[in-house]
């Protein structure tokens, strides 16, 4: 009787375990008031991490791999605060104030990521990723011209070609917004025509930089809409990405109408973490909605 009270109390305790890591919790309530929350661990990824912890809790390695592992499930506020332990440890890593000011960016915590991806590219002043995440914290500010300097610093510093084009995106971007059309048509020489992309997955990056050159037609560029209930972050990336894109270029256009149907549309998903829809968001809140 006591070992089958106690197998039944065992797993009660696994039940409500399992319960807990497949809950959602709340990340951050935008601007619009919209509340954005993680999704369910269903791998049991931070649990896994976070024993793995336990065993060396002083480790900043295992640390990084936790944060990993809650940005894995959209845990971007529990990952900042890891990767804080983790710096009070390790205070002169770069990789974990990249870390840190990557994930504040999701948050709307932009000035705490441009302080935190600033110092990321002092320790470390040839990690492209430094200088892309700094360049978004500015240009989420309306810091054009300091994010343009920023990105073109990850344009330098891109170790392959999806992130060259990738960066020419933003640099192209940022110029645009700082009134530098000049040098925003002279930033996209650097994705010439014989350019293409290596991984077909960041295809659609290229396409946005051929809109941008004219040589691709806004309906060809634009990937197909995601389902209203879709909460894949690959299915909805290249949608929110070249759809920003296309906006944020009609707004630099003078036809700011375009731009909000178009940034209206991105914030119809879910996936609240993708630079597309934080940069919608940010925008209609900058236009009055």
């Amino acid at each position: 009787m006591i070992l089958a009270r106690a197998f039944g109390l065992l797993t009660v305790l696994l039940l409500v375990a399992h319960a807990a890591s497949a809950q959602t919790k709340l990340q951050v309530t935008s601007k619009l008031g919209t509340k954005f929350y993680s999704v369910a661990d269903g791998k049991g990824a931070v649990a896994d991490a976070q024993k793995n912890l336990a065993g060396d809790p002083k480790s900043p390695a295992l640390m990084l791999k936790l944060a990993q592992a809650e940005i894995s499930v959209w845990e971007d506020k529990q990952a900042v605060a890891t990767l804080t332990r983790a710096l009070a440890i390790s205070p002169g890593d770069a990789s974990l104030y990249l870390e840190r000011g990557h994930r504040e960016l999701p948050l709307r915590e932009f000035k705490q990521a441009r302080a935190d991806l600033s110092r990321a590219a002092e320790l470390n002043p040839k990690e492209m990723a430094a200088y892309y995440h700094l360049g978004l914290a500015h240009y989420f500010l309306g810091e054009f011209a300091p994010a343009a300097e920023a990105f073109q610093r990850a344009v330098e510093t891109a170790p392959n070609t999806d992130e060259r084009i990738n960066s020419t995106n933003w640099l192209f971007a940022a110029l645009s917004r700082a009134g530098k059309t000049a040098e925003a048509a002279k930033a996209l020489e650097a994705v010439p025509p014989e350019m293409t992309n290596e991984s077909p997955h960041t295809k659609f990056y290229l396409n946005l930089v051929r809109f941008f050159q004219g040589r691709m037609s806004e309906s060809d560029a634009l990937p197909p809409e995601p389902p209203a209930d879709n909460t894949d972050q690959e299915v909805e990336l290249p949608f929110d990405t070249v759809a920003y894109g296309i906006g944020n270029w009609h707004l630099y256009h003078g036809n700011p109408d375009k731009a909000r149907e178009y940034f209206r549309r991105v914030l119809k998903g879910h996936v609240w973490i993708t630079w597309g829809f934080v940069g919608a968001e940010t925008e209609l809140l900058r236009m009055g909605k």
